[in-house]
């Protein structure tokens, strides 16, 4: 049997804090740049993503910065820490790429990050990664997510064609959690309060009044209730498995580490479920 080759690492950009902002209380902005970014680019989707790399305390890295090296060379405790956020917009031209930060006090280490970072501040990542963009041949589009899919779906909002059909379902804490997105769609906002993470969202999906024709759709967020939305849309309601772009971005009572390594198995559990065939190992 002919042995693949080696996978390596991919090239890690370095990128500079440009500015920050602070768009509601638990969500900031950070705006990249430099010429790190010089070979970053993106193909259209508007779902991309990228790895942002946080640094033991304490521990310095080869310049120039590479990834492979410190894998070969430095103990696991002190490799970089990745954690994935979503491009909220990338512009080419000023090479500027812009990351929104759901923000929970000092919880957490990218939001603390965010919170702290200062213009001249810089930060290596991966990517980008993403496979998701609004289809123009669909009749019409529903986009649905908590805080943690928002910048995607506003940036997929931003994306539809002119005269497109959309419904489009976010869950934040609060009204003061809000924000303005530049589309023709009338989001609808849903104010969690003390609810349980995507519950609302079960309910307005379910009660939607559904449109006629092809569906593309898009639901991201807390693993829980995506999987319920998943099997109202591939379950009860048939929509095939190419028309959908559906996966948990987080699962409560697990840090961004141990979601990554249990979601293949989660989502072969769920598919197996859904799909009623068996999960492979």
């Amino acid at each position: 049997m002919t042995e693949r080759p080696a996978r390596r690492t991919p090239k890690a950009h370095r990128a500079r804090v440009v500015r920050t902002e602070r768009l509601t209380p638990h969500m900031h902005r950070v705006v990249l740049g430099g010429e790190g970014l010089a070979e970053f680019s993106t193909s259209g989707n508007s779902d991309h993503y990228v790895k942002l790399l946080f640094g033991a305390a304490g521990v310095t890295y080869p310049v120039p910065f590479d990834l492979e090296r410190i894998r070969a060379e430095f103990p696991r405790e002190q490799w970089p820490v990745m954690r994935t956020y979503t491009v909220r917009a990338w512009d080419p031209a000023l090479r500027e790429m812009t990351v929104d930060f759901v923000i929970h006090g000092d919880e957490g280490l990218a939001g603390p990050w965010a919170a702290r970072a200062r213009p001249g501040d810089e930060i290596h990542l991966l990517g980008p990664g993403g496979a998701y963009a609004p289809d123009p041949e669909a009749d019409w589009h529903l986009l649905v997510g908590d805080e943690s899919a928002l910048p995607a779906i506003a940036a997929s909002l931003e994306a539809l064609p002119d005269g497109a059909r959309a419904h489009a379902f976010v869950e934040v804490s609060g009204p003061d959690e809000e924000q303005k997105i530049a589309c023709d769609v009338d989001v609808v906002w849903l104010h969690r309060g003390e609810r349980p993470v995507g519950e609302a969202l079960l309910e307005a999906v379910r009660a939607l009044e559904w449109p006629e024709g092809r569906l593309h759709a898009f639901v991201h967020g807390e693993a829980g209730f995506v999987k319920e939305l998943r099997r109202l849309l591939r379950v009860e309601r048939g929509i095939p498995r190419e028309d959908l772009s559906i996966s948990g971005y987080w699962r409560l009572g697990h840090n961004e580490d141990g979601w990554q390594a249990s979601k293949p198995e989660w989502n072969a559990r769920i598919e197996a479920e859904q799909e009623g065939a068996p999960a492979h190992a």
